[in-house]
């Protein structure tokens, strides 16, 4: 089976790592494993974040444009005709101006990954951005939703049965630690990993560095924490935790790290901490639960669907720093046993929950399913 695979948000093969694009690379690598020949089908990036309505009328003319090229590749046989197309992350900011031309005019199945609707949006400056996804959406042929709390929003405008929960996922086993050193009580080992950016990441490092100055404001100082990630609001980050008064005796930077190095630092870690502002699900989170790492993180969005709350991790009202230093208190003194035992059930939870097999079960089974049913409809 061909899959034509399209992130609007970020291309998959695209330069600069984050979440998002991880997810997609996921995403492709679930379809694979389930014996589905997937190629990129377009890489326009279609996000406008400040609402500008005549780049939004650009780039769907652009989109317009691409799909019109597309398909004279596709119906001449200059490119393979896909038996489905395949939209990863669908929002108001970043419409898929491409996918729903080319799947209508081929006559093949509309699928999207990881959507939100928001119909606050239905008036204002992305009024035309959100009318593209709540046309893509209704016609979608299958949704599926790696965040629960998202699909409240969906279940209005999408059709019940092509809606479906796909748990977040990633490659448990480059993550898995065989062995970890017994907790020294006089210095628990923090870790975090995200991405330095403005906004909603900038945020959630503000609620940590708040955090943080409390434990140091009551006398809790057995404790260290690694930060690993980079971006363009690396110096302001670091002004956040200097503010409160945080050197480099409690803090380090480790800097952009490759996969096999983050590892190697959730390895050496205790505990992994991130307020989770606006969340999706975290990718970040899940890593660490694959490391064997319990999470303490803000409670939102998807969080939940990957952090067990009391099980594998500790969820608090997202964005309250003073809940999150107060959880942090108590696993820095009287949870430290509870440490390990969490990390265990982190750990087998994401080997059982959030593996790519999992994933490529049910999308093969749900893809096949839909495409034989478009097939047999045309004949």
């Amino acid at each position: 089976m061909k899959v034509a695979f399209y992130a609007p948000l970020k291309p998959a093969d695209h330069p600069v790592p984050s979440g998002d694009r991880l997810m997609a690379r996921m995403l492709i690598k679930a379809l694979a494993a389930s014996d589905m020949d997937v190629e990129i089908a377009a890489r326009l990036r279609s996000r406008v974040a400040d609402g500008n309505i005549l780049q939004q009328a650009r780039l769907a003319e652009l989109g317009s444009k691409l799909a019109a090229r597309l398909l004279r590749f596709y119906q001449s046989g200059v490119r393979p005709r896909p038996d489905v197309w395949f939209t990863y992350h669908l929002y108001y900011k970043a419409p898929d101006w491409i996918g729903p031309i080319v799947a209508k005019t081929l006559d093949i199945p509309y699928v999207v990954a990881e959507a939100s609707f928001a119909p606050k949006r239905a008036n204002g400056p992305w009024q035309q951005s959100h009318q593209a996804v709540e046309i893509a959406l209704r016609h979608a042929d299958a949704v599926f939703s790696l965040n629960r709390a998202d699909m409240e929003c969906l279940r209005p405008i999408c059709d019940a049965k092509a809606l479906h929960y796909l748990a977040p996922f990633t490659e448990v086993e480059n993550w898995q630690v065989t062995s970890r050193a017994d907790i020294g009580p006089a210095c628990i080992r923090l870790v975090t990993t995200a991405m330095m950016r403005g906004g909603d990441k900038l945020k959630s490092f503000e609620i940590l560095a708040l955090a943080l100055g409390q434990l140091t404001q009551r006398n809790i100082d057995n404790w260290h924490l690694t930060i690993i990630g980079d971006g363009p609001a690396r110096a302001e980050v670091e002004k956040l935790f200097a503010k409160q008064g945080i050197t480099d005796r409690n803090l380090r930077f480790a800097g952009l790290c490759r996969p096999e190095q983050t590892r190697d630092h959730l390895a050496v870690s205790d505990l992994f901490v991130w307020p989770a502002v606006n969340e999706a699900y975290g990718m970040a989170l899940l890593e660490a639960q694959a490391a064997g790492l319990p999470v303490l993180a803000g409670n939102t969005g998807g969080v939940p669907g990957v952090v067990a709350d009391q099980k594998t991790g500790w969820l608090v009202p997202v964005g309250d720093a003073d809940a999150f230093g107060a959880q942090l208190a108590k696993c820095l003194t009287d949870q430290v046993q509870m440490l390990r035992p969490f990390g265990l059930a982190a750990a087998t939870k994401a080997a059982h929950d959030h593996t790519i097999a999992s994933a490529s079960e049910l999308l093969g089974a749900e893809l096949r399913q839909i495409v034989a049913k478009s097939k047999a409809g045309r004949a």
